[in-house]
């Protein structure tokens, strides 16, 4: 089973979805703007994606820009960003067997099945 964090706002997380939809495989989705992530998760999110905190910032969101590009953070802080806004966060990202992948591009999604 796969999971898919999304954001139906998002064409990236649209498209990851589509794909999904078309593969057969089934799947679960979590929109997690609605069911926010708790700081475990988030933190077992960015190990299964080899990934760390600043990494999965949306660097062009107009928040990070006006408000948080130019103060240095730590990784809890950028954590705790995310928690807050989860707006920040990267997407779509997809979740499988202790493996993760950020949907960029959105047929990265596959590499779960």
């Amino acid at each position: 089973m796969i999971t898919l964090y999304h954001n139906p706002r998002c064409r990236k997380s649209r498209e990851a979805l589509q794909l999904l939809e078309a593969s057969g495989h089934p799947f679960e989705v979590v929109d997690y703007q609605k069911e926010p992530l708790s700081t475990g998760a988030l933190e077992e999110l960015l190990l299964q994606l080899g990934m760390r905190a600043e990494d999965l910032i949306r660097k062009n969101e107009a928040l990070w820009k006006q408000e948080y590009k130019s103060r240095p953070l730590s990784e809890k802080e950028l954590i705790g960003l995310m928690l807050e806004h989860p707006r920040l966060m990267e997407r779509p990202i997809a979740v499988s067997g202790g493996r993760a992948v950020l949907g960029r591009p959105p047929e990265r999604v596959l590499e779960l099945i």
